[in-house]
């Protein structure tokens, strides 16, 4: 049985500045990211970890389309137990869900292809159209248009999933189980790691693994060794070599950003003969073999589409191009100076001024809303010190969201019923954790931003500009598959 070989150092012992990871955070801080924890190690020597406030190094993640790339790992053990081949066609193992897709292009894509995302189809919307069978969801596709499967590059998740769902047909195992099996327990992934389902009784396995962030490091340590760990090959070396190497071109644009260098066996390819494993709002585990440098990176900057760039960006600049391969002098004041200036950092707040001559105006006043697509009939706005609350009526009834001026709140947002243990199915009963901060950005103008904070990520934004006796309110929201109640315009009248 093997163990976590991870050991903790200072960044200088590895051959890294602490004043340049004081810049690397400062970057992230200073770009407005909601940033959950950062990790980085150096062969297996970790030299930095952090968690923001409320976060913590045994919060459970939801790791979002970072599942994809341990389904690509759970594809290899099977090909090494010769429990299938890559070229083998999907349809083989699922010969009657494959029965009703008329296209020959989906019948004769192969693993491989689905591993490279070059599959024959664009998949449907599996969220709406509230299928009781993922599966079965995903072979009635009727969309007209296809192409060969491995000719084109295109990005389907739900091809993914089927390939999760693979593993647990031939296993008779959850794919996370399988896992456990033949990884985690021998690189200390801890036990807590699990998978959400889709409907059908199948794992969502092209996005909601949720395990810790150091469980992430591990896997990433065990691939970025090629398969090995403490010296066992446990994991064949041609399928990871394959897995993170260029098989297929995703540069439609021509552009030389960190995700448009190629694309493996579900992993990305990025600057440097680098590879990544890729989540939505920022989940990543960053692999630089040229410098055995890892960055595990946990957040939720869904809508804010230009920060990965700035996380890879400037991950490359202050750390990677700057990294020595022979240790460095012990720097005191710097590891002081990183250790203070990381000692209190917290979940991004609602930026602008905590109050303004106008909240006393609009405080307690309740505005009678004109239709609107949010449904709101109406809200009210109170004030206690640095403490708020949007009082609110919609077709669930009436709703209040707590929350801090220059300060999260915590609490359970209002709406019920979002999905919990499987997706896309409503869960009577059931709330998300939440934090919610706000800030008046003019000099009428409030806006709260609302974070989700559980097994599922999501953001939003609640603008109110206040003028006369009018009001008018404009909801944003990013968050797959839920939030859906909370986008649009509407305007309203108070009763002062």
């Amino acid at each position: 049985m093997s163990h976590n070989i991870m050991q903790y150092t200072t960044p200088e012992q590895v051959g890294i500045k602490s004043e340049n990871i004081q810049k690397y955070i400062e970057v992230l801080e200073k770009n407005n990211l909601a940033t959950h924890n950062i990790i980085m190690a150096r062969g297996n020597e970790i030299f930095f970890e952090k968690y923001w406030e409320p976060f913590h190094q045994d919060f459970l993640h939801r790791m979002y389309s970072v599942s994809k790339s341990f389904v690509s790992l759970a594809i290899g053990f099977l090909e090494q137990d010769g429990l299938i081949n890559l070229d083998d066609k999907i349809s083989k193992y699922f010969p009657e869900e494959a029965a009703i897709q008329p296209d020959e292009n989906i019948r004769n894509q192969t693993i491989r292809h689905m591993l490279m995302m070059s599959t024959a189809k664009t998949p449907k919307y599996w969220f709406s159209a509230r299928t009781d069978d993922r599966v079965r969801f995903y072979f009635e596709n009727d969309e007209k248009e296809s192409r060969p499967s491995g000719t084109i590059y295109y990005y389907d998740s739900a091809g993914s999933f089927i390939m999760g769902s693979l593993v647990e047909r031939i296993t008779g195992k959850l794919f996370m189980e399988y896992l456990r099996e033949k990884l985690f327990c021998k690189i200390g992934v801890s036990d807590e790691a699990y998978c959400l389902k889709c409907p059908g009784g199948h794992s969502w396995g092209d996005s909601a693994v949720i395990c810790r962030p150091m469980d992430l490091l591990l896997v990433a340590r065990f691939v970025l060794n090629g398969g090995k760990w403490n010296g066992e090959q446990i994991l064949s070396e041609e399928y990871i070599k394959k897995a993170t190497s260029k098989q297929i071109d995703n540069n439609y644009q021509g552009m030389n950003d960190y995700d448009t260098q190629g694309y493996g066996y579900q992993f990305w390819m990025t600057y440097q003969n680098s590879f990544f494993f890729n989540g939505m709002g920022s989940q990543l585990a960053v692999c630089v073999p040229g410098k055995d440098l890892i960055l595990v990176c946990n957040g939720d900057n869904q809508g804010k589409e230009k920060v990965t760039s700035v996380i890879f960006d400037s991950f490359y600049e202050l750390i990677v191009n700057q990294a020595e391969d022979a240790p460095l002098p012990e720097n005191k004041a710097a590891q002081d100076a990183l250790k203070e200036y990381t000692k209190d950092l917290k979940l991004l707040v609602a930026k602008g001024e905590k109050h303004m001559e106008c909240e006393k105006k609009v405080n307690g006043v309740t505005y009678t809303m004109n239709e609107n697509p949010m449904g709101i009939s109406k809200v009210c706005l109170t004030f206690e010190g640095d403490k708020g609350c949007f009082s609110y009526a919609n077709e669930q009834g009436d709703k209040e969201i707590r929350f801090g001026l220059g300060y999260n709140e915590f609490g359970l947002f209002p709406q019920e019923g979002y999905s919990s243990e499987v997706g896309s199915q409503y869960a009577p009963g059931n709330y998300y954790k939440c934090a919610a901060s706000a800030a008046w950005i003019e000099e009428n103008k409030l806006r709260i931003v609302v974070q989700i904070i559980d097994r599922y990520f999501g953001n939003m934004s609640i603008t109110l500009g206040f003028q006369g006796d009018r009001v008018g309110v404009f909801m944003q929201k990013n968050a797959e598959d839920f939030l859906e109640e909370y986008k649009g315009y509407a305007q309203g009248k108070g009763s002062f």
